[in-house]
């Protein structure tokens, strides 16, 4: 009997992503779409968002299920607080409204597959950890989408952390008193380094409201505010990542997410920046890179956060 396959769903805050993988890791079908989980979760009361969102995966499973009955576990990484213990779902600074939901439990009992749940950015952080040719002692990914996710692998470990929020660096405190941010304090690193920093920046300095994808259209155009806004976005992910290594002391650095598509805008200011604010013993000797994976990580490392119900019977 051939070894049973693996679901990978990578929720996020505006798409989902699922990948079904074997054992090697290799990808045998994925389908991705929109989700909209902000918007549900801003516009609707928490029960029904919450009864949205949990159709939204069960689609995602039925899918890759009609696709690969052989599937055998589904991870799913989510953006959020989650408990290492419980797996319930305490809190989801972008996402309101979600407060110590079970996501899991439903879903396992809906479809008889054991389902885990992770922190999407650990769950990418994995995925990439997996995809090193040579694999380091450990890894820190940072995920710049709307806020800034964290994730850390440490001697080929996910580290969630006692309370399931290690490596929360998107709530770092850059700025006391800052920008207000979804996790309930103000001056958090994700409002000035992300998506939305980068939005937030350009309309301080302009008056205009646009997206960052927008924003970066102007940039490359050469528009002097544009640039600028992601030179302010930069300088707060160099300082923010700083301070992470100066804690934890990993040599490799792996950015993903959506702002990454624009990475050329931040990698001008953002290495010379870094290089100051790290303490001259790190100074040289840490690498930070762009992914490559092309979204594939979070899917990958949802994926085999999973342990295969080997007893499953399927066609």
């Amino acid at each position: 009997m051939s070894a049973l396959l693996r679901l990978g769903i990578d929720a996020g805050g505006t798409n989902l992503r699922a990948g079904v993988f074997d054992e090697q890791g290799s990808l045998l079908w994925q389908e991705r779409h929109a989700s909209d989980f902000s918007g549900l979760c801003g516009r609707l009361a928490p029960p029904q968002a919450l009864a949205q969102v949990l159709e939204a995966l069960a689609a995602s499973i039925d899918a890759a299920l009609a696709a690969q009955p052989r599937v055998g576990a589904v991870g799913i990484g989510f953006p959020g607080f989650i408990d290492p213990t419980t797996r319930i779902v305490s809190a989801s600074p972008n996402l309101p409204g979600l407060h110590d939901v079970d996501l899991a439990t439903p879903l396992a009992v809906r479809f008889g597959l054991p389902v885990a749940l992770e922190n999407d950015a650990l769950a990418a952080a994995y995925g990439e950890y997996r995809l090193q040719p040579t694999r380091s002692r450990g890894l820190l990914y940072l995920g710049l989408g709307t806020g800034v996710g964290g994730g850390l692998v440490l001697e080929g470990r996910p580290y969630a952390g006692e309370h399931g929020v290690a490596m929360e660096a998107g709530h770092l405190i850059v700025v006391p008193g800052g920008r207000p941010c979804g996790c309930g304090n103000r001056g958090c690193l994700e409002q000035y380094a992300s998506a939305s920093g980068v939005s937030h920046h350009y309309a301080e300095s302009t008056g205009e409201r646009l997206d960052a994808e927008r924003i970066a259209s102007r940039a490359v155009s050469g528009d002097a505010e544009a640039l600028a806004a992601f030179r302010q976005a930069a300088g707060w992910l160099a300082l923010g990542l700083s301070h992470v290594l100066k804690t934890v002391d990993v040599g490799d650095v792996v950015v993903g997410g959506g702002l990454t598509r624009s990475w050329e805008l931040l990698a001008s200011h953002f290495g010379e920046a870094l290089e100051q604010a790290l303490i001259p013993a790190l100074r040289g000797k840490v690498r930070v890179r762009p992914s490559t994976a092309q979204d594939r990580a979070g899917m990958l490392g949802a994926a085999f956060l999973a342990t295969p119900d080997q007893n499953r019977k399927t066609p």
